[in-house]
């Protein structure tokens, strides 16, 4: 029984670091890639303001696609959080060996 409480101790700290470096890279990722496309957004419509409103709705449609990539990234932290199948399947070996009871 102690190896059992071993093994998902081990599983759920490194989930757990796994699920900060998720959230935390991509939030990184997310606000270098939103900050470098508003920067080069403004320097655009300063040197050429009648493109300003095309220019504004391709950066909107931009910001929500990086956006979206870093919301895939804390659903899948939140699934690894609260439903990690990662015990399920050690639980189930762990069975299948007649080591858990």
């Amino acid at each position: 029984m102690e190896h059992i409480a071993n093994l998902l101790g081990q599983i759920e700290g490194l989930t757990g670091i796994g699920i900060g470096l998720i959230i935390g890279l991509g939030a990184l990722g997310a606000c270098i890639g939103i900050g470098v496309m508003g920067s080069k957004f403004l320097e655009s419509a300063a040197r050429q303001p009648e493109l300003k409103p095309m220019l504004q709705g391709s950066m909107f449609l931009l910001a929500g696609l990086i956006d979206a990539a870093f919301l895939i990234g804390v659903a899948l932290a939140m699934l690894l959080a609260f439903a990690n199948p990662m015990v399920t399947s050690a639980l189930d070996h762990m069975h299948a060996l007649g080591a858990a009871k």
